[in-house]
């Protein structure tokens, strides 16, 4: 096995995992690391599938216990387990219509690293305003979260089509503008990126299927745990971080990163 697509494959799923649920853009930040490691070759596609599905994963068992106690609600028709429920289905919609539509446009035209590097700095000035002008949050649990705000919320999200934007960041600061708190808009992120992570996997999948090659499988793998592990460090310290400091350090950091990118792609 190739040492150096080894320690590529762990360096880009650990990029996955930490990026994936800040609001930095994880799939800009897999562009650019595949530009700059010159990553373009096998393992291909099905490796950016896999280590999506070890990020959702890792979220999915953090949140178990909401997840199973909303399930179990929604079975015996419990009013706040089933709005919830609806809440993050609402949110979903927007997104999943969208994305159908304009995947082909998407993929073709906008994922390049200029793009993401100019979205990558427009987010983050995004994220200064919306920090410094928003109102006194009125939202401060998920099973608070009304339908309305969930569509609102999920019209914000369309707009992560555009690489660099940032899925987790246009869902938290579209939360926030509608004034719900950090951490319960950090966490409604994250139950709302599991059926959309999900949705975008499948379709790729469905889209992919006939260019698919499991070749350099154990490369994969290593991808995939990488992703896992370092989401699972990562989401439950970012709720705690942001709920005590606020979003201003990620905005700071995007404006950096797509700074950087700018110089390096100009050279």
């Amino acid at each position: 096995m190739d040492l150096t697509l080894i320690w590529k494959a762990l360096l880009i799923g650990v990029v996955e995992g930490l990026t994936e649920f800040l609001p930095v853009s994880s799939t800009g930040h897999i562009i650019l690391a595949e530009e700059v490691l010159n990553f373009q070759g096998p393992p291909g596609k099905v490796f950016e599938i896999v280590i999506q599905l070890g990020a959702i994963l890792a979220v999915c068992l953090l949140y178990r216990a909401k997840i199973w106690t909303t399930a179990m609600g929604v079975v015996q028709r419990e009013k706040p387990a089933t709005r919830f429920a609806v809440a993050i289905l609402v949110a979903f919609l927007p997104a999943a219509i969208v994305g159908v539509a304009a995947h082909k446009y998407i993929k073709e035209v906008l994922f390049n690293p200029m793009v993401v590097a100019v979205a990558l700095i427009v987010g983050g000035i995004a994220i200064l305003l919306i920090e410094r002008f928003a109102q006194r949050p009125r939202i401060k649990t998920l099973d608070d979260v009304d339908l309305k705000t969930a569509l609102c919320i999920g019209l914000c999200q369309c707009l992560a089509m555009i690489p660099g934007v940032s899925r987790a960041g246009a869902t938290i600061m579209g939360a926030r503008v509608f004034r719900v708190d950090r951490a319960t808009a950090a966490e409604f992120s994250f139950f709302l990126a599991m059926p959309t992570m999900l949705g975008a996997t499948v379709y790729d999948l469905y889209k992919n299927w006939s260019s698919l090659s499991w070749e350099h499988g154990g490369v994969i793998a290593l991808g995939f745990v990488a992703a896992f592990v370092s989401a699972m460090l990562v989401v439950g310290a970012f709720v705690r971080f942001i709920s005590r400091y606020g979003f201003s350090v990620f905005a700071w950091y995007r404006i950096a990163i797509g700074s950087l990118a700018l110089i390096f792609l100009y050279f």
